[in-house]
């Protein structure tokens, strides 16, 4: 039941940075979201640090679920799969669990006054950057490491602006289509996939 309470939290406080940003995170608002009796976060997550290291191991846990099997050897090798499971991440990203997505974004500034929230997410993003590079050089694409690192940066300025829109959000069939640019980009001057398929 312990758990089960500190997960519900967990996502509680996503929800709560996602819509309050850091200022409105405080273990009452949290317990309001959440459903909780007063002091219920506060039982399981004594200080304000304690709690964001919850959520962002929660985002860790929940976007590690969601890319489960997109680098796998059979979808790698595949082109097509392969772009069609990555659209569909990223659409899920900017839609379906748009308020994750936008929490990160929240912390990913909280994360340049607070070291420890820093080192928390310098380790959640290359453990991410790791299954990038890893899946491409299993690919047999040229310059693994650096693609990767370059496919997951633009992967992530890509729902930046979809999710803020400051730099104009775009349909969801240009959304699909710089998703493809994207791998093509990663792929390009690998033997038979020079390109992605419209």
């Amino acid at each position: 039941m312990a758990t089960d309470r500190r997960t519900l939290i967990a996502d509680a406080a996503i929800g709560t940075i996602a819509t309050e940003g850091m200022r409105g995170l405080t273990h009452r608002a949290v317990d309001r979201a959440a459903g909780l009796p007063e002091g219920s976060t506060s039982y399981y997550f004594r200080t304000r640090e304690t709690l964001l290291l919850a959520a962002l191991d929660r985002m860790n846990e929940l976007d590690t679920a969601d890319i489960a099997g997109l680098v796998a050897p059979d979808v790698m090798a595949d082109l097509g799969a392969l772009t069609e499971k990555f659209t569909a991440l990223v659409r899920h990203w900017v839609t379906t669990a748009r308020q994750r997505t936008l929490a990160r974004y929240e912390l990913s500034l909280e994360a340049s006054r607070r070291p420890e929230v820093r080192a928390r997410m310098v380790e959640y993003g290359s453990e991410f950057r790791m299954r990038a590079e890893r899946g491409l050089a299993a690919a047999g694409v040229p310059d693994a490491s650096r693609r990767g690192r370059s496919l997951v940066d633009q992967m992530d300025g890509l729902m930046f602006h979809q999710i803020v829109g400051v730099g104009g959000a775009i349909g969801e069939e240009n959304l699909d289509a710089a998703c493809r640019d994207l791998l093509a980009a990663a792929f390009l001057g690998t033997h038979g996939t020079t390109s992605v398929a419209n």
